[in-house]
């Protein structure tokens, strides 16, 4: 479904979750359609599951949320671009290029 990772590449989504979730299966769709336009790389964590229990901490009640990073940063951190809920795909090009940009 989504672009492995490529040095190509120049913004990850790190994508939080819970199931069921419906907000989240929509917020899937748009960072899909964002991917067959721009190229990302992806990484999807489910903040129930065992040894999430830093991001269910911050996100528990919160999900979907995603983090946009550089592809190339360590890690995402809660200090990371974010957009949170209902998000358009203009919202997420948006926040791949102040990404970029940092």
């Amino acid at each position: 479904m989504f672009r492995a990772t490529s040095p190509l590449l120049r913004c990850r989504i790190t994508f939080f979750t819970r199931s069921p979730c419906g907000l989240c299966d929509t917020a899937k769709a748009v960072v899909h359609n964002v991917n067959t336009k721009r190229p990302l790389e992806y990484r999807e964590i489910n903040v129930m599951e065992p040894g999430q229990e830093k991001w269910r901490g911050v996100y528990e009640f919160d999900t979907p949320v995603i983090h946009v990073d550089k592809a190339e940063a360590a890690e995402t951190t809660t200090s990371s671009l974010k957009l949170m809920h209902r998000f358009k795909e203009e919202d997420v090009m948006k926040a791949m290029d102040k990404a970029e940009q940092l």
